[in-house]
């Protein structure tokens, strides 16, 4: 979906939200009954998905749901989604505060849930004043990312209710070949430049077959880590929520600090892909990777295997947006930035077989 289209889906929320529905659905379950629905506005972010805050009965409201044209599968993400927020409730973990939800798109539509607000800014947006002004505030807000994390790993998914979470038998024989597989599949979009325009897939795919963990330590995963999907404090250092929960599974957490280091600056590429500003003062990759093991007792040659997995899996997901737009299904200028963007994550998937980072 274009950028103008998710704009679109937020301008045009009254026709995907019907605040008459809602309220009755509200008053079913207790929440501000006979109340009107005030003040509804809709809010910003890269996610695709509608996001409509409002007031009831004095208390401020999030409602989420799916964008205008759903994916078939938009309504299972919701339903996960709801049930890893209810589940996080009480954790150390930061995360927006569950207050209810519904499954059955007979309600609104589609599957649709109801979040705390959650007071705070994401840094790829810009740094507040405060943020901005102290290298000492970046390197805990990268501390923070890497406790965040942490934290997450500590939660048994037996224990919180999400034993039925993805599924975990055969969860790391699977990943290579499932990511080598979407690499190949962009096959059948016409005019895509190929395997031969990417950096060698074929050692990628080799190596981490031939190094692929015997056994795996399976805990809960956020699945697409990074520092858009966070939101910081407005006045400290410190995370305020962990958000876009769609991706979250069962597997091993290791593959978290692998997205996060997949992201992070790598100070041996010569095109820095710099997501905040200023970048000074945040941690080295080297000390994100320590502060993660120091803390959960993993080891760097476990670690070494998801820094390599992270990359090729998020370039062969970036890769099909080049795809599209060879084949003129998507704006090109749009495709070729993401298509670049793969080569400089197989590289660093390379270069991380050759140069660990720790």
């Amino acid at each position: 979906m274009s950028s103008a289209e998710m704009a679109h889906d937020r301008e045009a929320w009254a026709e995907l939200i019907d605040l008459e529905r809602l309220a009755r659905w509200m008053d079913s379950r207790g929440l501000g009954t006979g109340a009107a629905i005030e003040e509804p506005e809709t809010l910003g972010g890269g996610t695709q998905n509608i996001l409509l805050r409002f007031r009831r009965a004095g208390r401020v409201h999030v409602l989420r749901r799916p964008p205008r044209r759903p994916r078939p599968e938009s309504d299972e993400v919701m339903r996960r989604e709801m049930n890893v927020l209810a589940a996080l409730a009480g954790s150390d973990v930061p995360h927006p505060g569950f207050i209810a939800g519904e499954g059955d798109p007979a309600a609104l539509g589609t599957a649709f849930y109801l979040m705390e607000p959650v007071a705070g800014f994401n840094p790829t947006q810009g740094l507040p004043p405060y943020h901005a002004g102290d290298p000492a505030v970046r390197r805990r807000m990268g501390e923070a990312m890497v406790d965040a994390i942490v934290a997450l790993s500590r939660i048994d998914p037996d224990r919180v209710g999400l034993s039925d979470l993805g599924k975990l038998d055969g969860w790391v024989e699977r990943q290579v070949p499932r990511w080598r597989a979407q690499l190949d599949g962009y096959a059948k979009f016409e005019g895509w430049s190929g395997l031969a325009a990417l950096p060698d897939v074929d050692a990628i795919c080799s190596w981490l077959e031939a190094n692929r963990p015997a056994t795996i330590r399976p805990g809960l995963i956020h699945g697409d880590f990074h520092l858009a999907n966070v939101m910081f404090a407005p006045d400290a250092p410190e995370l305020a929520a962990v958000v876009d929960w769609e991706l979250a599974t069962r597997g091993d957490p290791l593959l978290d600090l692998g997205w996060l280091t997949a992201t992070w600056r790598d100070p041996a590429e010569a095109e820095h892909r710099v997501a905040v500003t200023p970048w000074d003062g945040f941690p080295t990759l080297a000390e994100i990777v320590d502060r993660y093991l120091a803390a959960t007792g993993r080891s760097a040659a476990e670690a070494r295997w998801y820094s390599v997995l992270a990359p090729f899996k998020l370039g062969a997901i970036l890769e099909g947006s080049h795809a599209r737009a060879c084949a003129g299904l998507t704006p090109r200028a749009i495709g070729d930035q993401l298509h670049s963007h793969t080569i400089a994550l197989l590289d660093r998937a390379l270069r991380r077989i050759d140069q660990p980072i720790v």
